[in-house]
């Protein structure tokens, strides 16, 4: 259940017999010939599929995060890291005083990873909320399945390349693009980087079969549905 098509008192309801609440976060990035919204718009499909049968809140996703070295491309929108962490307490903080008190972070972009560190920071000062942290693309689950279907897969590949994240009309390239030497392109400036990987896909083939798709996805929500409904303390 989306928060946003819950008003305050289904929710109310909802914390006297339940205290989970799903928090995506995404970000507002180059992805090559797919949507700017990748990451957020993968983020809270995997929170929704994830909390239906549970019926578990979704919150709306955190649609900007910390991209720095996209910056050159235009549409990409990178919060400063200061101002994320506050972000991600202030939305800790209003959770856990109305009532949540297991959160689960689904999160759809890597350089978001430092809001990891934070909330377990948060947590210690604030006993009796549990947070957990599930990037969902790299959980050993549905990394062993990207393996699987195809070990060349990166940013902006097929990987995230779902009928959800597609733009209608927009076909990506029938080839597979060499993969970019990652140690290199952490050491370029914004600039650089868009002058070395030049459309934004690090690597790989830009789109496989949708029945390839789907099988991911399944893997990805039943590993993220997991976490959500098993191991809370």
């Amino acid at each position: 259940m989306k928060l946003s098509e819950m008003n305050w008192m289904q929710v109310e309801t909802y914390l006297k017999s339940d205290d989970r609440v799903v928090l995506p976060l995404g970000s507002t990035e180059q992805h090559a010939y797919l949507s700017l919204a990748v990451d957020s718009i993968l983020a809270e499909k995997i929170a929704v599929d994830t909390a239906e049968p549970s019926g578990v809140p979704v919150l709306p996703p955190v649609n900007y995060g910390l991209t720095p070295y996209f910056t050159a491309y235009p549409g990409t929108v990178s919060l400063r890291m200061e101002t994320y962490m506050a972000l991600i307490g202030d939305i800790l903080e209003n959770l856990a005083s109305t009532g949540f008190k297991r959160i689960l972070i689904v999160n759809g972009h890597g350089g978001n990873s430092p809001a990891h560190a934070y909330a377990m920071e948060w947590m210690a000062s604030h006993p009796g909320v549990c947070v957990r942290f599930h990037n969902w693309w790299n959980a050993p689950k549905t990394l062993a399945k990207v393996q699987e279907i195809d070990p060349v897969a990166s940013h902006a590949s097929w990987m995230e390349n779902f009928p959800w994240t597609r733009l209608a009309n927009i076909a990506p390239p029938d080839e597979q693009k060499p993969m970019a030497d990652l140690d290199h392109l952490r050491m370029l400036s914004p600039a650089q980087v868009r002058d070395y990987i030049g459309d934004g896909n690090y690597g790989g083939v830009y789109q496989r079969s949708d029945e390839e798709m789907l099988a991911l996805w399944d893997v990805a929500v039943a590993e993220t549905r997991e976490l959500l409904d098993t191991g809370w303390p």
